[in-house]
């Protein structure tokens, strides 16, 4: 079993927190008729898809 404590741990958990936070930000912008708030959250969607599809350990 790998060790994952080094900075993939934190990678992992950055990816994991900007997904989250866009996808709770799409569900708020589409309970609320706001498109920008979406569009955050669609950007924060991809941040987190790109990030953990450049930083591969």
């Amino acid at each position: 079993m790998r060790d994952t404590w080094g900075p993939d741990r934190g990678v992992l958990v950055a990816v994991r927190v900007s997904g989250l936070v866009g996808l709770a930000a799409i569900t708020a912008g589409a309970l609320s008729s706001t498109m920008w708030i979406v569009g955050v959250g669609v950007w924060a969607m991809i941040a987190a898809f790109l990030t953990e599809l450049v930083y591969r350990p």
